[in-house]
């Protein structure tokens, strides 16, 4: 589509907004394409489906419609030496009385040559089309002076090319006659009120006569901007009745002046009216039908002296048809000898302007056409795709598939759905599809309020439900914080207690030790008491054995040793009273070492388990100083919780 636009002649320009007027009065269904461009609705031109009829510039109010032609190209010829000379439309006269003589003085000064006015050249298009006409008989024919009315018949009615006059337009005749006969080599550039001659210039059945095309419009707003201007000038050429062409009737008064109003000619024009003429005519010419003597077919509805090549505001008002009626009643000669003299017959014109031209070759006048529908062709959806476009665009009964409204730009919804058809256009610019839409999404939009008034009324529940439960919180956490301040002072008190037991099992744990020590030197005074008590018992031993000797000694003496014996006796019984003690010792000694054993199996027990004490007491020491600091921080954080629920309750 982008390639399109740019080989186009009419063109879209950036100030589109999407209002599809120029589908309204396009002629041709394909030629616009509907599409989205950076998130914006634009009508785009199809260059190659376009026949350049200009009917969108006047529908468009948002000037969005441009079109190119050789302006540009001739001025920077003409300043680069290159030899021209121009083709002057007989509008040109018409729609600019006051400056047209000192603008073309001023296009002589930059080096225009020649200046030969295409009234001339319609006077040999009035000759050429009644001998042709006569001579083949061939009647029915449709007139061409207009390129935008054969572009439409060579693209969209290629039925209707055998009824185009083959006479070239008034512009080609001239560009012929000024290369053939007056032996002109310049290039041709052709000074023109329409946008769409450029079409016929570059036509290959046109010889390659013209080189420019320059548009009223464009040349004047050049002009003005470089103040061209020059003494007067005027064309060279003597012209008679070819001077109202550009009006809307105007090849038929042509005829009429020449075969009489008896011929039946008829007259169209209008971008919309004469392509649905055409149609209907393409039907009566393939029905056999009875044909007038020739269709004088005009695109634009006011005459080429207002066409798309024009400038604007001279569409306004009705002042070039008046100057142009002047023209008319100036071309109407009093001097018989002359073709056009209004005091001659038909007859009598027609012979004098057969002797005008005698030195003409009518083959060196002839058009041919040029079959361009190939690839062009429109394509019509059956019922089956009709019925399943309309199903697409929510139209299921016969009044919604023929609402008709034209809000789209299209005639009819079969229009709108033949344009989807062919892809240049889409549903969603039908209005009626967009509001049955909008009516889907009012009652979705609907139904959404409705739920979201549900959700709400939940909501707001819900949040009476929160905010009750934040209070609650809030007197949750204002307990937290109480218990933690009242565990933080037992958590202190804890670790001051901790280090207290510390210490003293500290004291407890030396006690231990000391009497450890105290029991290790008992059991050592037992040990020497045990060894004293064996002493004892190896004297009482000894003394017994002392003892029985002296007892014996005394029973040998006999009554001498009596006394002697008693005291042997005495002593016996003290060593074994002495042995009976250290026995006794002994066994005490025993029974007290087996008490000190376990008393110091004991102790070292004790110390064990007061090291153990001691080591978890430090422990807890330590970790009630931790406890302390993280009750501290759940104390900060429950007081910034508090904070921050307090603000969000409020």
């Amino acid at each position: 589509m982008a390639n399109q636009q740019l080989e186009a002649l009419v063109y879209t320009n950036e100030k589109c907004v999407g209002c599809h007027k120029c589908i309204s009065v396009c002629p041709v269904l394909t030629a616009n394409h509907a599409v989205e461009e950076n998130g914006q609705n634009k009508i785009m031109v199809d260059g190659k489906q376009c026949i350049a009829c200009g009917a969108c510039f006047d529908a468009c109010a948002h000037q969005a419609r441009s079109y190119r032609d050789d302006t540009e190209r001739f001025f920077e010829d003409l300043k680069n030496g290159e030899k021209i000379s121009l083709l002057l439309a007989p509008a040109f006269l018409a729609n600019y009385p006051k400056e047209y003589a000192a603008v073309l003085g001023g296009l002589k000064k930059l080096g225009v040559n020649r200046i030969i006015s295409i009234s001339f050249g319609a006077d040999i298009t009035t000759w050429g089309y009644i001998k042709y006409i006569t001579e083949h008989h061939f009647t029915g024919g449709i007139s061409q002076p207009c390129p935008a009315v054969v572009g439409y018949i060579e693209k969209y009615i290629p039925e209707l090319i055998p009824r185009l006059v083959p006479v070239h337009s008034p512009m080609m005749c001239g560009a012929i006659y000024v290369k053939k006969y007056m032996k002109v080599p310049d290039k041709l550039a052709f000074i023109s009120p329409c946008v769409a001659k450029k079409n016929e210039i570059d036509d290959p059945n046109c010889g390659g006569y013209i080189s420019y095309n320059v548009t009223f419009d464009h040349l004047m707003r050049y002009v003005r901007e470089h103040g061209i201007s020059g003494p007067a000038v005027k064309d060279e050429i003597e012209y008679g009745l070819g001077s109202i062409y550009p009006m809307p009737g105007g090849l038929k008064e042509n005829v009429y002046w020449f075969c009489g109003e008896d011929v039946f000619i008829r007259q169209i024009e209008g971008e919309k009216h004469a392509y649905e003429f055409l149609e209907d005519y393409k039907e009566r010419v393939l029905g056999g039908k009875e044909l007038p003597f020739m269709v004088d077919a005009l695109n634009c509805a006011k005459g080429c002296i207002y066409g798309p090549g024009v400038e604007e505001e001279k569409n306004r008002s009705d002042d070039t048809l008046y100057e142009l009626q002047k023209i008319r009643e100036v071309s109407k000669w009093n001097d018989k000898k002359h073709a056009f003299s209004r005091k001659l017959t038909p007859k009598q014109r027609l012979d004098r302007l057969n002797r005008q031209f005698k030195d003409l070759d009518i083959k060196d006048f002839i058009r041919h056409y040029s079959d361009k529908s190939k690839g062009l062709e429109i394509k019509h959806p059956d019922t089956a795709q009709l019925d399943a476009i309309f199903a697409s665009m929510e139209k299921h009964t016969p009044v919604q598939q023929a609402m008709n409204c034209s809000a789209c730009g299209y005639s009819t919804c079969a229009d709108m759905a033949a344009a989807i058809h062919n892809e240049c256009n889409n549903r969603n610019n039908c209005i009626q599809y967009i509001k049955s839409k909008v009516e889907e999404e009012s009652e979705a939009a609907k139904q959404m309020a409705s739920e979201v008034e549900d959700r709400n009324t939940a909501l707001k529940a819900q949040n009476d439900q929160i905010a009750d439960l934040l209070v609650m919180v809030q007197e949750d956490f204002d307990s937290l914080d109480t218990s933690i301040s009242e565990m933080s002072i037992g958590n202190n008190s804890n670790a001051e207690e901790s280090t207290g037991i510390s210490a003293s099992m500290s004291d407890v744990v030396s006690f231990c030790d000391q009497l450890k020590e105290a029991l290790e030197r008992i059991q050592e005074m037992l040990v020497k008491l045990e060894e004293n008590n064996e002493e004892i018992t190896n004297v009482a031993e000894e003394t017994n054995l002392l003892a029985l000797n002296a007892s014996i000694e005394a029973a040998r003496a006999g009554e001498s040793g009596r006394g002697f014996a008693i005291i042997a006796e005495n002593i016996k019984k003290l060593a074994d009273l002495s042995k009976d003690t250290a026995g006794d010792s002994d066994s005490n000694k025993e029974q007290i070492q087996q008490a000190i054993t376990q008393l110091l199996g004991r102790a070292n027990k004790l110390i064990e388990v007061i090291d153990g004490v001691n080591v978890r007491v430090t422990n807890l020491a330590a970790s009630t100083e931790e406890i302390a600091a993280s009750a501290d921080m759940v104390s900060t954080i429950s007081t910034d919780l508090k904070e921050k629920l307090t603000q969000l309750n409020s």
